[in-house]
């Protein structure tokens, strides 16, 4: 079931029931669709944020997390070339667990596909991440102010951490996936929504 908070630019997230719910029959299928939700990575149960003064208190930030795997380090010569891939897939339909521009695509799966297009022919291609944890996992972070254009930026949409990612392209927009039936956009991180979940940006290149 999605949940859609009024504002235009908020995103929905996919809560999908556990095997606490399912009877002897279904089993099968709600732990099919409980690995679907680990592979997408971008939708899962919304945490409920407190109210305060009437407003919404902003998702709790995170410091600055070192890699726990082996950092990537993508040749820095593709940084323009995810920049172009990403802003060629804009207007794709959001298609939850999608990873291509014919299937529709959802935040991981979009980012994977454009390093997968970027490291075509390297070792590292065929060992890309696929879930927002996966990716974070293999990333060294960076300071709002260096971003560069083709590094990472991920978000809290959910009360857990790097529930949300997307592209960064300059001039402090970034391009994702956000939600079930839109598409691909480009959206600032200054935007109330974004800003108020912005965990960090993380670098795939390497210097």
């Amino acid at each position: 079931m999605a949940v859609v908070d009024p504002r235009s630019d908020d995103l929905p997230h996919v809560a999908v029931a556990g095997g606490a719910g399912c009877s002897a029959v279904s089993r099968r299928r709600c732990l099919a669709g409980l690995g679907a939700l680990v592979l997408a990575g971008c939708a899962s149960a919304p945490t409920p944020q407190r109210r305060v003064g009437g407003g919404e208190e902003p998702a709790p930030r995170q410091s600055a997390v070192p890699p726990t795997r082996t950092p990537l380090a993508l040749d820095p010569g593709g940084r323009e070339g995810a920049v172009a891939r990403a802003m060629l897939v804009i207007n794709t339909p959001y298609t939850y667990g999608g990873n291509t521009p014919g299937g529709g695509f959802d935040c991981s799966g979009l980012v994977h596909y454009v390093f997968s297009q970027v490291a075509e022919g390297t070792l590292a291609a065929r060992s890309l991440p696929r879930s927002t944890a996966q990716w974070a996992a293999v990333t060294e972070p960076v300071a709002q102010g260096q971003l560069r254009r083709g590094d990472l930026v991920f978000f809290n949409t959910t009360g857990a951490p790097f529930s949300h990612m997307g592209i960064y392209v300059g001039q402090n927009q970034f391009v994702h996936a956000p939600s079930s039936g839109g598409t691909v956009r480009k959206d600032a991180l200054s935007s109330r929504y974004f800003a108020a979940r912005y965990m960090g940006g993380r670098r795939v290149f390497g210097e």
